[in-house]
């Protein structure tokens, strides 16, 4: 193999070992939930499903995993629900 690939495979290696170095600024998913499938979007630090739950509250399961799935790769903004629970002034997180 040539020593430049096999120096490009190590460094792939070390880096995926630190998932802390990428973060997603946008990204669409296919989920595959308990009924149906939905569509997950993160565009912009919010995220968005297709699931009516996350219509009227803001998140929903599907959009809470992949914030446990992602975050060590996710913006502090991506981190937080895009909830507007009246229940409390706090963002709703994830952690």
């Amino acid at each position: 193999m040539h020593s430049d690939l096999i120096g490009k495979i190590e460094k792939a290696r070390r880096y995926a070992e630190e998932p802390e170095r990428i973060k997603f600024s946008g990204l669409t998913a296919h989920f595959n939930g308990g009924n149906s499938e939905h569509e997950i979007e993160l565009k912009d630090g919010h995220w968005s499903c297709t699931c009516s739950f996350s219509h009227n509250w803001g998140t929903c399961a599907h959009i809470m995993a992949m914030q446990r799935i992602l975050a060590p790769m996710l913006t502090k903004e991506a981190l937080q629900a895009d909830t507007e629970l009246h229940l409390s002034d706090e963002p709703v997180t994830v952690g």
